[in-house]
């Protein structure tokens, strides 16, 4: 049974941390070590204290946060309820889907070991990876989200952690693999979220991700009108990806880029985002919208897939490493095919209907 550090209420849940949990987490600010004293997180000087929720969760972003990390947390403390709502649709649990099985693709054979998932939200890639990992720690700048990822996984497995994603509190070189769904874009700095990101990597590590895409130009022209018009999103502070400007802050943070594969076209365009697009949210009444959303998830994938269109998708999935790793399964013309998927589950339509657009 793992070690356990308790403070002096051994009741309650903040009070319990598990040792290898503890053994991951520092400061933020200086990178101190931290010791759970009475039921608070202290600096090994002494100097620095972080507070710790009644569900267990540490609450770094209380005390040190970024400017844009808190410009985040106030939208995304604001929406929990809208955000969750959102998620039910059968539409976008039958794409989501699909784009949980390219993800799947581009994974390695055999477990993907401790996992850090940063801008986790409810605990997105805990929940789809669970059976693919021995622990995960996510981390997000939302009390609120953090709060219905600890009730809906509550195992030993899962730990949450409230802290800016450009400013980790974990240790160097702690996790076998990091992934971001759908969180990158919300980070202006991106330099930084990748240093945070190379820097926790054990050597050997993945760094995985999908994101909003902007590097096709109709695309980005509807998003401009989309991201001005519409309420649930901030234009200031949402900025989909593009590739030159990834590869050039991966470069930044010492890491290259290892897959590149974008998905989602018109389907998805018509289908997706039901927090924006308020007409969406009437397909769900619609007759067989669960066949007619995977044909058009089948047609979308032939359209990204026609060699002019490779690149034109709405959504990127990736990896990332170290850039003094070399490269696996490289095309020696540079056209990033992917890496082994052997052992990759079917995901189940029916258990995807919590999973949300990103």
């Amino acid at each position: 049974m793992p070690a356990v550090m308790k403070g002096v209420d051994s009741v309650s849940r903040s009070a319990v941390i598990l040792s290898e949990y503890l053994a991951m987490l520092c400061s933020p600010r200086t990178r101190q070590a931290l010791r759970l004293v009475d039921n608070v997180l202290e600096s090994s000087d002494g100097s620095e204290h972080y507070e710790i929720s009644d569900s267990g969760i540490p609450r770094f972003a209380a005390e040190f946060l970024s400017d844009a990390g808190r410009t985040q947390q106030s939208q995304y403390d604001g929406m929990v309820a809208k955000y969750v709502e959102n998620l039910g649709y059968p539409h976008t649990g039958e794409y989501m889907a699909y784009l949980d099985r390219q993800l799947f693709e581009l994974l390695p054979r055999g477990s993907l070991g401790t996992v850090a998932e940063l801008c986790c939200g409810r605990g997105e890639a805990a929940r789809l990876l669970e059976q693919r990992m021995s622990r995960c720690v996510g981390i997000d700048v939302s009390a609120g989200m953090l709060e219905i990822a600890r009730s809906d996984l509550p195992g030993d497995r899962f730990f949450f952690v409230q802290g800016d994603a450009t400013m980790l509190p974990l240790r160097d070189r702690t996790v076998d693999n990091v992934v971001v769904l759908g969180g990158i874009h919300h980070v202006p700095d991106r330099v930084s979220l990748f240093r945070e990101v190379a820097r926790i990597l054990k050597p050997g590590g993945n760094f995985y991700f999908r994101e909003p895409l902007d590097d096709f130009a109709p695309w980005r022209v509807i998003r401009k009108v989309v991201y001005r018009i519409s309420s649930a999103l901030d234009h200031n502070t949402e900025r989909p990806l593009r590739r030159s400007e990834t590869e050039s802050a991966l470069a930044q943070a010492g890491m290259a880029l290892r897959d590149w594969q974008t998905r989602g076209f018109f389907g998805f365009c018509l289908l997706m985002n039901s927090d924006v697009l308020v007409f969406n949210r009437l397909f769900r009444y619609l007759p067989g919208i669960r066949p007619l959303t995977r044909a058009a998830c089948r047609i979308d994938h032939l359209t990204t897939s026609l060699p002019g269109l490779r690149h034109a998708g709405l959504q990127v999935i990736g990896v990332a490493r170290h850039a003094n790793q070399a490269p696996e399964n490289m095309h020696p013309a540079g056209d990033f095919r992917g890496m082994p998927s052997g052992g990759t589950p079917d995901v189940d339509i029916e258990q995807r209907r919590d999973r949300v657009p990103v």
